[in-house]
């Protein structure tokens, strides 16, 4: 898929959300993942959000996507990560 089978125009801002067990490393690993990706999120680009009851994280990265074959290279290893049980 290339970048004009998207309605996306890049460069452009994409949040990246991930959700695991909070085990004080998950957000840590997702955050590394991403990196391997786009240059160090800018200050604020990271939200963190536990569920009700503390088990699960979520963890929201805004990027500066560049293309749409960058994020399906993110998504790719997010969703191949065992740490990672949902990608959106």
């Amino acid at each position: 898929m290339s970048d004009q089978d998207t309605l996306l125009e890049f460069p452009c801002e994409f949040p990246i959300k991930a959700m695991g067990l909070a085990d004080g490393t998950f957000d840590t690993r997702v955050v590394e993942i991403i990196n391997r990706h786009v240059e160090d999120p800018p200050e604020g680009a990271i939200r963190r959000r536990p569920s009700a009851k503390g088990k699960y994280l979520s963890v929201t990265v805004t990027i500066r996507a560049t293309s749409r074959e960058q994020l399906d290279d993110i998504y790719r290893e997010l969703t191949a990560c065992e740490e990672v049980l949902m990608a959106l």
